[in-house]
């Protein structure tokens, strides 16, 4: 049983409240088509970056992380069969859905491309950037005065 409230003025229902009944009927709550980028988290410590994104219901098989030249792009592209029948008559109803995002990110200089490492967690991708050893700070020394 579902609850329908009506703004009426003067006893006849008012635009807005026709409007909103129309886009809240279950006819019209369907699946959202596109589906939002994975939130990210950055760190940063005198020795490397770390990014974290939360990307649940997703494998470590269906998540590609690229590198191309100072670029780094994760990303993800599924197609998933949910078979959702719905007779009625002589109608039929299936639905698939797609998922997919992409990510990119520019990374600095200071970045060591050949050493960044990633593992999947808990539907958590965590990337490990560590710094080059140029970018490392360097220890308080003393300079002699010739």
């Amino acid at each position: 049983m579902k609850l329908a409230v009506r703004n009426r003025s003067n006893g006849f229902p008012t635009f807005n409240s026709i409007f909103n009944e129309i886009l809240n009927d279950d006819f019209f709550n369907a699946r959202p088509i596109a589906s939002s980028l994975p939130a990210v988290n950055i760190k940063q410590s005198e020795t490397d970056f770390s990014l974290e994104l939360a990307i649940p219901g997703l494998g470590k098989d269906d998540i590609k992380i690229s590198i191309d030249k100072d670029v780094l792009t994760i990303s993800s592209e599924i197609e998933k069969k949910e078979e959702e029948k719905e007779e009625s008559g002589k109608y039929t109803r299936r639905e698939f859905s797609f998922h997919a995002f992409k990510r990119s990110f520019t990374l600095p200089e200071t970045v060591d491309t050949d050493k960044i490492g990633a593992k999947f967690e808990n539907g958590v991708l965590y990337l490990h950037l560590p710094k080059r050893e140029e970018a490392l700070p360097k220890p308080a020394r003393q300079i002699e005065i010739s």
